[in-house]
């Protein structure tokens, strides 16, 4: 089929900063370069990479990413204050590829009652905004916030303006998720009509899933005319979450020959990209998720499985294999030496050496003496797991739990603290996981609560590494964290441990972020 540049949709990847928004994550500098890495890999065209003004610890993130991934642009949010948009070029300038966007409100209701302030005043913010970012770079996209609840001949006029002071990429959002598709595809409709100069810039949608139809509108707004789709990994987001870039990635390789329009992402990364995202951010995939849940390609009822025995297309509008997941060709053993490990890694996207290598090799080798095979998806998830070692966060030291059918559970643990001291517990509780975490508690001096507990398996069979997801509470801050291990307890430990230290790097980051606020507006993404 022939391709036709005018009809390829960017790819606009926001889930280093709209997908970190969401309740609960917190990713340090080194795991979210390493998901940009393999966003890169994956074939994102854009990355936005983060919010730098927020906090000293954002902006550190996005600069490394800007420095240090090659390939797609890598993009800085701001809203319309100087300080905003010299802390997004700051940040970026260091790429190849640098972009700067910008937002304000256009809808009433944000005008009035978040903005509190004018029409007239927000058409004077975008005009400087648009114009300050182009004395730095020639990439500025501009979004008018709440696009889709918005005046549309207002917004026609603020977009008009940014497009007059040189912003090349436009993005209208639905910001809250409360458009339809025909509604969507109808107001860009009237604003193609409104503003001839669309013509002369990208389009850009920008769709949450509050109702379900993020991907829905997304590709409304793609066959209205845009050719760049903001969506993120997972679908992760603020509140519901944003389009899933694996559903609206594979609709549009899916189904090209009947859209007539084209993604240069590399389908096969889908699968491992992920994985990655899930472990990272402690957000597990559920199970009947499109395209990358474990049952998308599974088949449970007799007429279904028989057709595809008979011909895999009888039920299955995919290859699975199309998104990557084949990724057990990779197997080692207890035998294989750190060259095959290093190689193996580099064949699934890490690069690693020196003491990470070192790091990584002794897990495998733990790993190895207790399971015959050791599969990429074994060696994924202890290369993340280690990825979320931090420096100032809370280790097991030793754990022991006593669990019966005749007596409470006991727990008794040793955990070292960030400053390097030891603190001990021991309690009882409602079962041997509720006694372990009271235990923690008992040992840092922190009276965190859970709120979830996940636990799966990375692969099959009664030796496979066990993966725990766990979401918490701490004085009204929710954290997340993850742990690996073939041991379901040590893995909990873990998990709950991550999680607490994010709370705690939250609260850190609360406070940065409160002093810097204090002089301006806070203002939520579009």
């Amino acid at each position: 089929m022939d391709r036709s540049e005018k009809d390829r949709v960017k790819i606009f990847d926001t889930t280093l900063r709209d997908g970190e928004q969401s309740p609960g994550i917190s990713l340090n500098k080194q795991e979210k370069l390493e998901i940009a890495h393999q966003l890169a890999r994956l074939g994102a065209d854009i990355i936005e990479a983060g919010f730098p003004i927020t906090s000293p610890g954002d902006f550190e993130a996005v600069q490394a990413i800007a420095r240090e991934v090659h390939g797609p642009v890598i993009c800085g949010l701001a809203r319309t204050g100087k300080q905003d948009i010299d802390a997004a070029w700051n940040a970026v300038k260091d790429s190849e590829r640098p972009r700067i966007h910008t937002f304000i409100a256009t809808s009433d209701i944000h005008i009035e009652r978040k903005l509190q302030t004018t029409r007239e005043d927000v058409m004077g913010q975008a005009r400087a905004a648009v114009a300050h970012a182009r004395q730095y770079t020639e990439d500025v996209e501009f979004s008018p916030e709440d696009g889709s609840r918005s005046d549309v001949e207002f917004m026609a006029e603020v977009i008009q303006i940014a497009i007059d002071e040189g912003a090349t990429t436009i993005n209208v959002p639905d910001t809250v998720g409360y458009t339809m598709p025909d509604e969507y595809a109808e107001m860009w409709a009237r604003l193609y009509e409104l503003i001839p100069d669309l013509a002369k810039v990208i389009t850009s949608v920008h769709c949450h899933n509050d109702l379900g139809l993020a991907v829905a509108n997304s590709f409304s707004g793609v066959t209205a005319g845009a050719r760049q789709v903001e969506c993120a990994i997972n679908g992760i987001g603020e509140r519901a979450g944003n389009a899933s870039l694996e559903e609206i990635v594979m609709l549009l390789h899916t189904r090209e020959s009947s859209v007539g329009v084209w993604t240069s992402v590399n389908t096969r990364e889908i699968a491992r990209t992920s994985r990655l995202v899930s472990r990272l951010t402690g957000y597990p995939v559920q199970p009947n998720k499109a395209i990358v849940g474990r049952n998308a390609f599974a088949h449970e009822a007799g007429i279904h499985q028989d057709g595809v025995l008979k011909e895999r297309t009888t039920y299955e509008i995919m290859d699975a294999t199309t998104i990557g997941l084949e990724t057990n060709s990779i197997v080692l053993g207890k035998h294989s030496g750190r060259h095959a490990l290093r190689k193996a890694l580099e064949e699934l996207g890490f690069a690693v050496d020196g003491a990470a290598l070192n790091s990584a090799f002794k897990r495998f080798k733990e790993l190895a003496d207790k399971k015959k095979k050791v599969t990429a998806l074994d060696l994924e998830a202890i290369v993340s797991d280690e990825m979320k070692q931090a420096p100032a966060a809370f280790e097991i030291e030793s754990f022991e739990v006593e669990a019966s059918n005749v007596r409470a559970p006991l727990a008794k643990v040793t955990v070292r603290m960030p400053d390097g001291t030891v603190g001990s517990g021991s309690f009882t509780g409602d079962g041997p996981v509720d006694a372990f975490f009271s235990a923690i508690n008992a040992a840092t001096g922190h009276d965190a609560r859970l709120k979830e507990f996940h636990v799966s398996a990375v692969t099959g069979g009664r030796d496979a590494l066990g993966e725990v997801t766990v979401l918490l509470e701490l004085d009204g801050q929710l954290g997340s964290g993850t742990g690996v291990s073939t041991d379901i307890l040590e893995a909990s430990g873990k998990a709950y441990l991550r999680a607490l230290s994010n709370v705690l790097s939250d609260d850190a980051v609360a406070e940065a972020e409160r002093l810097l606020e204090q002089e301006t507006r806070t203002a939520p993404a579009p």
